[in-house]
C-alpha cells in the first residue's frame, strides 16, 4: 500500500466519521463553484472598476501662534482674495493665501476678546468684538457707530446687516445704524437672514425668527430638540439645520422635519455649529470632531489630532475651492480637497516608503518621530515584527511585479527575500531566525536587554506559566555589524512563510525559487530537528515559537493555541514540500493529520472559545491559507481546506480587512467586499502618523466586547479616515489605539493596491 493511499484512507477513518453531517454537503457545493488559485483569469470576466478621479481629503494645520488665548478661535471667514479672518479669545486675525502666518488686525487698546466675523457682499469683513463693530476694507479699519458691545454675532443680508449680542440687535440703513426692538433672548449665539429677508436669531431660549417688526419663538420640542440653540444654517432644498444642545433639528417651513442625534450619528451631543459646504454637503461642528451629512443624511466623522487641532469645533467656513476650514480651541484646521487617483496615491506612498521605510540590510518599518507629530524630524526605529511587516513588503513588490512586470519591482523583491533569509543566517542556528536586525552603534531600540530579579520573575510566572523572560534579547552578530533580537515569535514564521510563498508564486525566477527552495529546507530542516518549536540559541524554544503536538495535544496551557498552530504548520510542510520536492516534509505532513489530530485541530479555526479569539490571529490565517489550498493535491484535503476558508470568509462579512478580502478572492477565484475594498484604498488619509484615536468619545457608538472578547471595541466598525493608522494585523474596532510618535509604513496601502490590480478588481 502506498503513502498516499494510506493517507487518504487514514484522513477518511479520522476526520470524516467525526465531520461527515456538514462536510459532505458542503463538498457538493464547493466542487460546483470554487476555482482553485490557479484558475484565477488573466483577464476580467467582470467590469473592472475604472480608476477614476476622486478627492482625497488633507488635514493643514494652522495654529496661532503658542499663546492659548490665540488659538481659542470663536469664528472664521474667507474672503474673496481666499484669505481666512478669525476671532479669538484674543482678538482678531487674519492669514494670507499661501501663508502660515496669523497677522493682529486690531491691536493695542483695541486688541481683546472678539466673537464674529464675516465678509459681505462688497468684500468688506465685518468684525464684532469686545468693544464694538468694526469694518476692514483694503487695509482700513473702521469702528462702527451705532451697535452697542459687545457683538457677538453677525448677519449678512443683501442690502443691510445685522449686529448681535447681549445688549440688543442693530440693522445698518443708509443713515447708519438702528435698534431693532424684538425681545430676543439676551444669550445670542448665532444669526442668519433667509431669502425673505427674516432674521434667525439662535439663543439658549431658542429660535427667533424676526419680520416685518414682528418676534416668533420656537423652543417647544416640537419644533427643536431642545431649546438651547447655538447654530443655524440654510442646507439643501431650503431646509433649516438648527444646531442645538443635543443635536441637530432639521425643518422647513417653520416645521420640524428630523432630529439627528447620536443615534443618527451625531458624535457629541454638544453641538456648537453647522454650516453647509459648497457641494451641499452640511458639516455640523461638535465637542467631538465634525460630522457630515449629504443629502441621504449618510454620515461621515473627522476627529481626532489626524484631522484636527483640537476635536472642539467652534465655526465652520469654505473658500471658494470647498476646502473646508475649521475653528477649534488650538488653532485653525483645513480639510483640503486633493482630486487624485489611485495611481497617483500609489505613487505618493511608493515615494514615501522608499525614502523613510526602508533600513539597511532592507528592512522596511515604522519611523520613529522626534515629537508627536512631527514628520520633519525622525530615526529608524525597530519592531518585534520586523520580519513579519518585511514579508508583507515582500508580498506587495511581488504582486507589483506580476502586475508591471517592471525589473525595479523584481530587484526590491529580491531584496527583501534576502534580509528574510539573512535574519536567519544571522543567528548561526539552523531552523532559527531573528526578529529584526539592527546597526551596533544603534543607541536606542526597542525592548533592550534587561535582568529580571527573582521577584520579577515569579510575578511574570503566576501571569502567564508558559511565559519565558528572555533577559538578552539582542545579539551581536559573528562580523560585529548587527544586534539581532531573539525570541522570535509565531506570527514572525507566518509573515516570512506568506513572504516567500508569494514571491516564489509572482515574481520569482528560476535562480531566485532555488534560492527560495534551499533557504526553506534549511529553515524547516531544523524546526523538525526540534520538535517542531523554534528552538532559541538557548536550546529551549520561544515564547510563542511552538508547534509541537507535545503542547499543542498534551499541555493544556497550549489549549489555546492548538487550532492556529496546527494549521500554521501544516501549512509550512506543504509550503516545504512543494517548492523543495523532499519527501521528508510531505511526511511529516501526513504524520501529523494521521498520527497527532492536526487536521481535526485545524478544523476548529473558526470555532475557538470566545476567551480565544484574537483579531491577530485573523490575518496570520489569512497570511497561510492561499499555501494549504493552492499547493494540496488531495482532493479530499483540498476540499476541506476550501470549506474551511469559506467559513472562515462568511465570519468577516464587513471586509474590513482588505489582505484577507484579496488573499481570499487570490485562493478561491472567488471576489468578495469589492466596495469595502475600493473605499478604503481611497479613503485612507495620505497622514501616515499613527495619531492617538479615542473612539471612547464619541457617543454615536457603544462599547462592546466584540468581535475579540478580551478587548474593549466600538459597536460599529469605523471607517478608514478615523481608523489608527493600519496594520492588517490589529484589530480595527479598538475603542482606543494609536502612538503619534511613530510614522508607519504604507504597505498596509500599497499591498492590497496591487493585489486588487492583479486580480482585475481596478484598473492602472
Amino acid at each position: 500500500m502506498n503513502d498516499l493511499h494510506l493517507h487518504k484512507m487514514n484522513i477518511s477513518r479520522i476526520f470524516l466519521p467525526k465531520f461527515r453531517g456538514w462536510i459532505a454537503p458542503l463538498f457538493g457545493l464547493l466542487v460546483s463553484c470554487v476555482t482553485p488559485v490557479s484558475q484565477v483569469p488573466e483577464k476580467p470576466t467582470r467590469q473592472v472598476l475604472a480608476d477614476s478621479v476622486f478627492i482625497q481629503e488633507e488635514h493643514h494645520a494652522f495654529p496661532v501662534g503658542t499663546d492659548r488665548k490665540a488659538n481659542e478661535v470663536r469664528s472664521i471667514a474667507v474672503d474673496n482674495r481666499q484669505r481666512v479672518w478669525i476671532a479669538t479669545a484674543d482678538g482678531i486675525f487674519r492669514k494670507e493665501p499661501g501663508s502660515s502666518d496669523w497677522i493682529a488686525v486690531l491691536d493695542g487698546e483695541d486688541r481683546g476678546p472678539a466673537y464674529a466675523v464675516a465678509v459681505d457682499a462688497r468684500g468688506d469683513v465685518l468684525l464684532g468684538t469686545w468693544n464694538g463693530l468694526y469694518s476692514w476694507h483694503e487695509g482700513q479699519t473702521t469702528r462702527k457707530n451705532g451697535p452697542k458691545p459687545p457683538i457677538s454675532a453677525i448677519a449678512l443680508h443683501a442690502d443691510h446687516v445685522y449686529a448681535l449680542g447681549p445688549n440688543g440687535i442693530w440693522q445698518s440703513n443708509e443713515q447708519g445704524w438702528e435698534e431693532i426692538p424684538c425681545g430676543v433672548a439676551r444669550t445670542v449665539r448665532d444669526a442668519v437672514t433667509d431669502e425673505t429677508g427674516a432674521l434667525w436669531v439662535a439663543t439658549n431660549a431658542g429660535l427667533y425668527r424676526i419680520k416685518d417688526g414682528k418676534t416668533v419663538l420656537y423652543q417647544d420640542t416640537r419644533e427643536l430638540l431642545s431649546c438651547y440653540a447655538k447654530s443655524i444654517a440654510f442646507g439643501p432644498d431650503h431646509t433649516q439645520w438648527v444646531a442645538v444642545l443635543g443635536g441637530v433639528s432639521v425643518r422647513k417651513e417653520n416645521k420640524l422635519l428630523r432630529n439627528l442625534t447620536p443615534a443618527e450619528g451625531i458624535s457629541s451631543a454638544n453641538v456648537n455649529c453647522v454650516r453647509q459646504s459648497p457641494d451641499g454637503t452640511m458639516w455640523v461642528g461638535t465637542d467631538v470632531g465634525v460630522v457630515r451629512y449629504d443629502a441621504e443624511y449618510h454620515h461621515t466623522l473627522l476627529f481626532s489630532k489626524r484631522w484636527l487641532l483640537d476635536d472642539q469645533v467652534n465655526a465652520l467656513a469654505f473658500d471658494r475651492e470647498g476646502n473646508g476650514w475649521i475653528a477649534t480651541n488650538k488653532g485653525v484646521s483645513q480639510i483640503r480637497r486633493r482630486p487624485m487617483t489611485l495611481a497617483q496615491k500609489q505613487d505618493y506612498f511608493y515615494d514615501r516608503l522608499m525614502k523613510r521605510h526602508i533600513r539597511p540590510p532592507w528592512t522596511c518599518g515604522s519611523i520613529r518621530l522626534d515629537a508627536p507629530g512631527d514628520t520633519a524630524h525622525w530615526h529608524p526605529s525597530d519592531d518585534d515584527n520586523d520580519g513579519e511587516y518585511t514579508g508583507g513588503y515582500l508580498a506587495m513588490e511581488s504582486f507589483r511585479y506580476a502586475v508591471t512586470k517592471d525589473p525595479d519591482a523584481l530587484d526590491k523583491a529580491r531584496k527583501a527575500f534576502r534580509y528574510l533569509r539573512f535574519l536567519h543566517e544571522v543567528t548561526g542556528k539552523p531552523g532559527f531566525f531573528a526578529r529584526s536586525v539592527i546597526p551596533t552603534d544603534w543607541k536606542t531600540m526597542h525592548d533592550p536587554n534587561r535582568s529580571f530579579t527573582e521577584r520579577e520573575l515569579a510575578e511574570e510566572l503566576v501571569k502567564d506559566p508558559r511565559r519565558k523572560s528572555v533577559e538578552v534579547r539582542w545579539h551581536p552578530s559573528a562580523d560585529g555589524k548587527w544586534l539581532w533580537k531573539g525570541d522570535t515569535s509565531s506570527d514572525e514564521m507566518d509573515g516570512h512563510m506568506m513572504g516567500y510563498f508569494f514571491f516564489y508564486e509572482y515574481a520569482a525566477e528560476a535562480s531566485d525559487k532555488e534560492e527560495i527552495r534551499k533557504h526553506i529546507a534549511s529553515l524547516m530542516g531544523g524546526l523538525m530537528t526540534n520538535h517542531f518549536n523554534l528552538e532559541d540559541i538557548d536550546g529551549t524554544h520561544t515564547h510563542w515559537g511552538v508547534w509541537s503536538p507535545d503542547q499543542l495535544n498534551r499541555d493544556p496551557d497550549w489549549s489555546s493555541e492548538k487550532s492556529l498552530n496546527s494549521f500554521e504548520l501544516l501549512a509550512y510542510l506543504k509550503l516545504a514540500a512543494h517548492v523543495t520536492g523532499e519527501a521528508r516534509f510531505q511526511k511529516a505532513y501526513q504524520d501529523l493529520m494521521e498520527k497527532e489530530g492536526y487536521l481535526d485541530n485545524a478544523a476548529q479555526l473558526n470555532n475557538k472559545n470566545p476567551a480565544w479569539q484574537i483579531y491577530f490571529d485573523r490575518t496570520m490565517e489569512g497570511y497561510i491559507f492561499p499555501i494549504l489550498i493552492k499547493y494540496e493535491t488531495d482532493p479530499t484535503l483540498k476540499r476541506f481546506y476550501q470549506g474551511l476558508i469559506d467559513e472562515w470568509m462568511k465570519g468577516q462579512e464587513s471586509g474590513e480587512n482588505l489582505i484577507n478580502n484579496l488573499t481570499y478572492a487570490l485562493a478561491t477565484g472567488k471576489i468578495v467586499n469589492v466596495p469595502q475594498t475600493v473605499s478604503f484604498l481611497r479613503e485612507i488619509p495620505l497622514d501616515l502618523v499613527d495619531w492617538h484615536i479615542d473612539h471612547t468619545l464619541r457617543e454615536d457608538v457603544q462599547l462592546v466586547r466584540r468581535p475579540i472578547l478580551e478587548e474593549m471595541q466600538v459597536s460599529e466598525l469605523p471607517p478608514p479616515a478615523i481608523r489608527p493608522t493600519v496594520r492588517w494585523d490589529k484589530n480595527p474596532w479598538d475603542a482606543k489605539n494609536g502612538n503619534p510618535m511613530n510614522e508607519k509604513e504604507p504597505v498596509f496601502w500599497l499591498w492590497p493596491y496591487w493585489m486588487a490590480r492583479y486580480l482585475h478588481i481596478i484598473a492602472g
